[in-house]
């Protein structure tokens, strides 16, 4: 299995670290039957984090084509819109506030690039499972990808699934096939955890698991089984 974490402008670190350590300790475990990479849609270069000065190197371009998985983060930044909510103070009794700093904007120039299509092509591989940190479901929500189908993101983003045909499921992992996503920021190590699982067996998972002294959180949803009803 060959995995394509996505790096794109204002990305999370934690959203891409997580799964990325996850995987890669998959393919310790499993002699090289786990392969995982720094991609971008523009190819390699030099990718800045939403989290200050912190950026990570991406070795190869976004391959819709290559079988295995794409891994889409979320970005780190304020929730809102510039202007909407409270600024700070420059020191010269103005208020202000950078654009990069909100989720909106930073998601508003992923949908600029060529990601959208990519996805869209990797969407089309059978030979591809897209998954998703926190905010990256929301990235396929606004391509139009996900329409009809479950998912879930971050708590704060589920209103912003629905609004697009989502089935926004309040759930830490959601397998939807050859979709699987997970919620808030650390939901990429139960992300990473079940995908070894679900690739390569149980005994990988459980392997890295107890290597990361991390046991995973809450039940994978998956739309299987007898429906709750009386709550």
């Amino acid at each position: 299995m060959h995995v394509q974490v996505v790096l794109l402008d204002g990305f999370d670190p934690l959203d891409v670290i997580a799964p990325y350590e996850v995987l890669h300790a998959g393919g310790v475990a499993s002699s090289g039957a786990v392969s995982v990479e720094l991609v971008s849609a523009e190819g390699p270069r030099e990718v800045p984090s939403g989290a200050g000065s912190l950026t990570l190197r991406a070795t190869g371009a976004l391959d819709p084509e290559r079988a295995g998985v794409i891994l889409v983060p979320g970005v780190a930044g304020r929730f809102g819109e510039p202007g909407a909510v409270p600024g700070r103070d420059a020191g010269d009794g103005e208020w202000w506030q950078q654009p990069d700093e909100f989720i909106s904007v930073l998601l508003d120039r992923a949908m600029a690039t060529e990601l959208p299509a990519l996805l869209k092509a990797a969407m089309e591989n059978p030979a591809v499972t897209v998954a998703t940190v926190c905010g990256g479901s929301v990235i396929l929500a606004r391509a139009g990808l996900l329409a009809g189908r479950h998912a879930t993101t971050h708590h704060q983003g589920l209103d912003a699934l629905d609004a697009g045909g989502t089935h926004a499921v309040r759930a830490r992992v959601v397998d939807d096939g050859d979709i699987v996503t997970g919620a808030g920021v650390t939901s990429g190590l139960d992300l990473g955890l079940y995908l070894l699982e679900r690739e390569r067996g149980p005994r990988i998972a459980h392997a890295v698991e107890e290597l990361f002294a991390h046991e995973r959180r809450g039940v994978v949803w998956r739309a299987q089984g007898l429906a709750p009803v009386g709550f």
